[in-house]
């Protein structure tokens, strides 16, 4: 295919057949401006991750543990991308195409670096260096614009959380994405407790009360009978966020996604807690 340009002919940039089976490289891959043929649970994707979303022709995988491998070679990808955490596949995979893994949480670097370098790792791989600094460029730009526009709102520290059951949350804090973005947008976060290799820590929601003044941001979607389970629980009802009202419900964000998942999350709090000026 050519495309005529100022009067020149030139050839149109070749898109490699990527499958993926991790949704924090399908959101960066996407974030470069290139769509994948193939990705593991479509479904999850879209409703965990949502943003960017994935192109209703993108072909299912099968779970991201177990892909689908006659699928995957009928396909005839040129490259799979895979994460560590999907590394035991890694034999079974090579023998369809070239595999390349790449990690956005290692102990070394907190998600929101690692995320960064994944995005950079990434251009390289499929030769869009220009946009993988386009990229990171406007996420950093934009997390500066988040802060300004958060920081007259005098908001207080949050536990930033997704619910397990009616008793249970995992709490975000140190490695966690989130917790990249609030240090990037001046908030602070009520969870300073220890967390695992992925940014998380699990506890009983009574620890919710541990900071008095914090409010609770939690994630959507909730599990199933959990809503109704805290509107019967009269340890959920105590919380003084809970009496006070100040909890505050988000749409999906994926927690082990990168950059995009990072903006998303940026600009879901802008939302919640920036006022619309009136027209």
């Amino acid at each position: 295919m050519l495309i005529i340009l100022s009067g020149l002919a030139q050839a149109a940039p070749h898109q490699p057949r990527i499958a993926v089976i991790d949704w924090g490289l399908t959101e960066t891959l996407l974030g470069l401006g290139i769509t994948p043929i193939a990705v593991a649970q479509t479904e999850g994707y879209r409703r965990w991750v949502q943003a960017p979303e994935l192109p209703a022709e993108v072909v299912d995988l099968g779970l991201r543990v177990e892909p689908n491998l006659e699928l995957l070679s009928q396909l005839k990808p040129d490259m799979i991308l895979i994460t560590p955490q999907f590394a035991a596949s890694r034999p079974q995979l090579e023998r369809v195409a070239p595999v390349h893994m790449l990690a956005i949480y290692t102990p070394e670097a907190e998600a929101y670096v690692g995320a960064q370098r994944v995005t950079r790792e990434l251009a390289k791989l499929l030769d869009r260096q220009p946009e993988g600094e386009a990229m990171i460029a406007r996420i950093d730009a934009n997390m500066v614009r988040v802060k300004q526009r958060l920081a007259p709102q005098l908001l207080p520290p949050f536990y930033v959380m997704t619910f397990l059951d009616q008793r249970h949350v995992r709490l975000f804090g140190k490695q966690s994405i989130y917790q990249g973005v609030l240090d990037r947008v001046g908030l602070r976060n009520a969870w300073t407790g220890p967390t695992n290799y992925w940014g998380f820590s699990q506890q009983g929601i009574e620890r919710l009360a541990e900071e008095p003044s914090a409010a609770l941001l939690y994630l959507e979607p909730m599990p199933p009978g959990t809503e109704s389970g805290l509107a019967g629980s009269a340890l959920w009802q105590r919380l003084p966020a809970v009496q006070e009202q100040r909890l505050y419900p988000l749409p999906p964000v994926w927690s082990f996604n990168g950059l995009m998942a990072a903006e998303r999350f940026a600009n879901l709090l802008d939302a919640q807690f920036v006022p619309e000026r009136a027209p």
